[in-house]
């Protein structure tokens, strides 16, 4: 008699915990972190591709979860988003109108995909536009979440060699 069976890995597969801007908002109380948003379309091509090659790159999405709050936000979706004692809605002017929350987040530079970056305090620190692959996106990641940014440049900080994740 023949026994098949099949192995699994012992590896899990690490996800990015993704939520809402919401969600972060309550956990950022007890537990401040950085925020990151990932600001997409449903129609956006390079959008896809953060999400198929960068999200779920397992050193990006490990770095993500345990460094930073990760949002997805549409920035043509119908969600009400409460923040800063202000009710930011989708007016629905039409085809592709823009959700009042992304036109500030990204200060009405509306291009996708944008990756806006927030400090514990829920402010704007800067937004990255444009696809990027996890070989770009990580040394910015650990730029703003380990705080290099407030003593020396980006490109100083590249050619320091500090990019790779702890």
């Amino acid at each position: 008699m023949v026994s098949i069976f099949s192995a699994k890995s012992q590896d899990t597969i690490v996800k990015v915990r993704w939520y809402s801007f919401q969600e972060a908002v309550e956990l950022n109380k007890t537990n401040p972190k950085k925020f990151i948003i990932d600001v997409y379309t449903d129609w956006c091509h390079y959008c896809k591709l953060m999400d198929q090659n960068t999200f779920s790159d397992p050193t990006v999405a490990k770095y993500l979860n345990q460094n930073y709050y990760p949002i997805k936000f549409n920035a043509e979706g119908k969600d009400t988003i409460r923040f800063a004692d202000r009710l930011f809605v989708n007016q629905n002017t039409g085809s592709r109108s823009p959700h009042e929350f992304a036109v500030a987040l990204l200060q009405g530079q509306l291009s996708y995909p944008s990756i806006a970056f927030m400090n514990e305090q829920i402010q704007l620190m800067t937004v990255v536009p444009g696809y990027r692959t996890p070989d770009q996106l990580i040394p910015i990641l650990v730029f703003l979440a380990e705080d290099f940014f407030k003593t020396t440049t980006f490109d100083e900080f590249i050619k320091t060699g500090k990019s790779i994740p702890k």
